[in-house]
């Protein structure tokens, strides 16, 4: 064989042209091909171990390939060639577990995981526990199901009974194999030789696998390490495409991609943990040894545990070591190791009794402020946003952060050049929780408001602003006309929370003003497919949509209609309290500044503003403007009755049945309240995936915290 240098590595040249090649020996060599190529794809990716280089690697996959254009009869579905992008799809057709794909119960703490371990002994006293833990990945959950030892079917988790169907896409990544291979007699004799001290492995369930492997499931995690999340978000931004926020939202969204040839340029990897097929398994760590033998990846990180404190034990070395782990990792995985006292313990919810997720604290790092810039709001106030030397937290790598106002300022006693702190946790904003004044320099600056609006260059004025929290003083632009308080009006005016209108965002809602399609939040409703047409941007179809999108959003409550109009002080919670006290716009129209003066969580600031809104000429005009263009407000109907009457919920981190948003309505939809911060006065605060710094406050201040199956249970 000759070789030649191709890209700074080596391919072979085969001096033996495969049109010479009888189809015989062809089959032979691809047969050689693959069994060399799955070998070292085993070796690598199973057991951590490298024979041969990338490069010769590379050149015996080319081979493979060469032989299989020659001899295209010779391509099966489990050739490694096959790990290529196919045609896109047009939608995910779903897929129907066969077991549910559950939930697991976050703690943050020891004293939570003993009181876990507390519960489960109380339904199976007379129980020996000992625990397997894992790093808990911070992924995409798969389940795959092999058949004749053939990958047939790879689906998302989904809402937990029903997924995705994203076989084509999994089928491009390296680390889960095309063809389950069987173990060898030998491994099978070390296995059983290993776990025989453990007993009740059943080795006839296992035999009659492997004399006919007709079906097997496994589930895992789909994940990016750093370095390809890296790699990744550096090709976006060169494209000039948005970069992912973390890694965990990039495998998603490569998993999820109807097109699976962009899934196979991710690179994404794959740990397999739990092995639903009974082959006679006792243990879970037993289950991970055998799922390794069949060919797929398991997290080399994992300890089997005696008890409580050999787990904390792990994850605080996890935690210690996390930032030298390749991938992102939010906690340890603790599962109770016996499969049979496992199954007794059975399910709550979503959620198994037998195994829970140790999260990591909220992470926090430290920063230097190098500026303070002010933005305009829509109601005209100056917000201070800090800009610091980049650092990664949680996840991603932030260089902003928002200080509020200037109470906020002067509570932390921040400077320009200052040390802080910073805390992100899960897909919390970012914030600058405290300053290390001992790292200071003397070459720190006051921060001083502008006098002048950065926008407009009108005049600014200092006016105290109250939100549910209390009050605080802040800096406002005094020009009524300023562009940057139209322009924020309209882009909260069409929030998520307010109108909701797909497809019309901040860049959107800027170029409608700039061409002059809009002025008032009135304009929007009469928008026409036309007039968006001959736009940059826009097509006949993206215009329909747009168009559509905006009649489909005219019918609105009156909560959120109010939230809508961007009243200064009047937040989504004040919102939800004025439509349930008095029912209709008209009698808020009508209400006297002593009637809201009266209201609860409403004081003097507040009243005033809403009075004065609606006192406005200019104001009543946009609203009579608004239901002229079809805008229709439904009246609001008390719920003063409900369940949750007079009880304040504060929701933190994300949640796997519903958004926070959904969450909160379900709340009031019992006459409960959804206050946005915490108090000695918040009843409970419910935690999901994630929390931030409102959890560390909820357990200072002896708030009762409880999680989403407990929140869940009180609708019941």
């Amino acid at each position: 064989m000759a070789l030649v240098k191709n890209r700074g590595f080596f391919l072979f040249k085969s001096v033996l042209k495969y049109g010479h090649m009888t189809h015989t020996e062809a089959k032979e060599r691809v047969a050689k091909l693959r069994q060399e190529i799955e070998r070292h794809r085993y070796l690598y990716h199973v057991l951590d171990k490298q024979e041969i280089s990338d490069a010769a690697l590379d050149s015996l996959k080319h081979e493979l390939y060469k032989l299989e254009q020659q001899f295209p009869k010779l391509i099966t579905p489990d050739s490694p060639t096959q790990r290529v992008g196919g045609k896109a799809l047009a939608e995910f057709k779903k897929i129907k577990h066969k077991s549910p794909m559950l939930s697991i119960e976050d703690v943050f703490s020891f004293e939570e995981t003993a009181d876990w371990l507390a519960r489960i002994k109380k339904i199976v006293p007379q129980a020996d526990f000992n625990f397997y833990a894992e790093i808990k990945m911070d992924g995409l959950a798969v389940s795959l199901i092999y058949k004749n030892l053939f990958l047939e079917i790879g689906s998302t988790r989904g809402d937990g009974v029903t997924g995705e169907d994203v076989t084509q896409n999994l089928k491009t990544i390296d680390a889960i194999p095309l063809k389950m291979r069987l173990p060898e007699k030998k491994e099978i004799e070390e296995f059983l030789t290993r776990f025989n001290k453990q007993g009740r492995f059943n080795k006839k369930k296992l035999q009659k696998f492997l004399n006919n492997p007709r079906e097997l499931e496994v589930r895992g995690e789909c994940f990016m390490s750093k370095k390809v999340f890296e790699d990744l978000n550096k090709e976006q931004v060169k494209a000039g495409l948005g970069s992912f926020a973390n890694p965990r939202n990039a495998a998603a969204g490569s998993i999820r991609q109807l097109d699976s040839n962009i899934t196979a340029k991710r690179r994404l990897d794959f740990f397999a943990y739990a092995l639903l097929t009974d082959l006679g398994q006792a243990t879970h760590e037993q289950a991970h040894e055998l799922v390794k033998l069949f060919g797929l990846k398991v997290n080399p990180y994992n300890h089997l545990a005696a008890d409580l404190p050999a787990v904390e034990k792990f994850h605080e070395k996890i935690m210690k070591e996390r930032e030298k782990i390749p991938y992102w990792t939010d906690g340890v995985v603790v599962v109770v190791n016996d499969n049979d006292i496992f199954d007794k313990l059975g399910v709550v919810g979503k959620t198994p009794r037998a195994m829970i997720a140790y999260k990591f604290p909220a992470e926090q790092a430290t920063t230097v402020v190098e500026k303070v810039d002010w933005q305009v709001g829509r109601t005209g106030a100056l917000t201070p946003v800090a800009t610091m030397w980049p650092v990664f937290v949680a996840g991603s790598t932030v260089t902003h952060a928002t200080l509020h106002n200037l109470d906020e300022i002067r509570r932390l006693g921040l400077k320009i050049g200052d040390t802080v702190i910073l805390e992100k946790a899960g897909d919390i904003i970012p914030k600058v929780v405290e300053v290390l004044p001992r790292l200071r320099t003397g070459k720190e600056k006051e921060i001083h408001p502008p006098t002048k609006c950065p926008i407009c260059g009108s005049e600014v004025e200092k006016k105290e602003s109250q939100s549910r929290e209390g009050k605080s003083v802040a800096v406002f632009c005094t020009n009524k006309n300023c562009f940057a308080k139209k322009k924020e009006n309209l882009i909260h005016f069409v929030s998520k929370k307010a109108f909701n209108i797909e497809g019309l965002g901040e860049k959107i809602v800027e170029q409608l003003i700039n061409e002059g399609l809009i002025t008032t939040a009135a304009d929007i409703f009469s928008l026409k497919k036309g007039d968006l047409e001959p736009l940059e941007r826009f097509a006949e179809k993206s215009a329909q949509n747009l168009v559509e999108a905006i009649a489909n959003s005219k019918k609105i409550t009156l909560a959120r209609f109010l939230y809508a109009l961007g009243i200064l002080h009047v937040g989504e919670e004040t919102a939800v309290d004025l439509a349930n006290h008095f029912g209709s716009l008209e009698k808020i129209k009508k209400a006297s500044l002593e009637n809201l003066n009266t209201l609860p969580n409403v004081g003097e600031v507040m009243a005033q503003s809403i009075w004065q809104w609606f006192q406005s000429e200019k104001n009543l005009k946009l609203l009579e403007a608004l239901q002229k263009n079809g805008v229709v407000i439904e009246n609001y109907i008390s719920r003063a009755a409900g369940k949750f009457k007079g009880i304040s919920f504060v929701f933190t981190g994300e949640m796997d049945s519903f958004t926070r948003d959904e969450a909160k309505e379900k709340v009031r939809s019992e006459g409960g309240e959804t206050p946005s911060s915490i108090s000695t006065q918040t009843d409970f605060v419910v935690a999901g995936h994630d929390p931030g710094s409102k959890f560390t406050k909820a357990k200072k201040k002896g708030v009762k915290i409880i999680n989403e199956n407990d929140f869940l249970k009180m609708f019941k």
